[in-house]
């Protein structure tokens, strides 16, 4: 019993950090196809409305 416990333990964690690789290799796709597509159309940002405000911004990155 005690060998079924470290074994599912182990596969636990490789699971876990099998969908945290998945999504930060998902992460940086996107924030590469969004440069992309700034340096497609000559953009040096993505512009957000503020809903508080309805003003626009410079989107800043998502730092990690």
């Amino acid at each position: 019993m005690g060998r079924f416990m470290v074994l599912a333990a182990i596969a636990g964690g490789g699971y876990m950090l099998y969908r945290k690789f998945i999504n930060d290799a998902e992460a940086v796709t996107a924030r590469g196809e969004q440069k992309r597509a700034e340096q497609k159309n000559g953009a040096s940002g993505t512009l957000v409305k503020d809903p508080a405000t309805g003003e626009y911004y410079v989107k800043k990155p998502d730092t990690p």
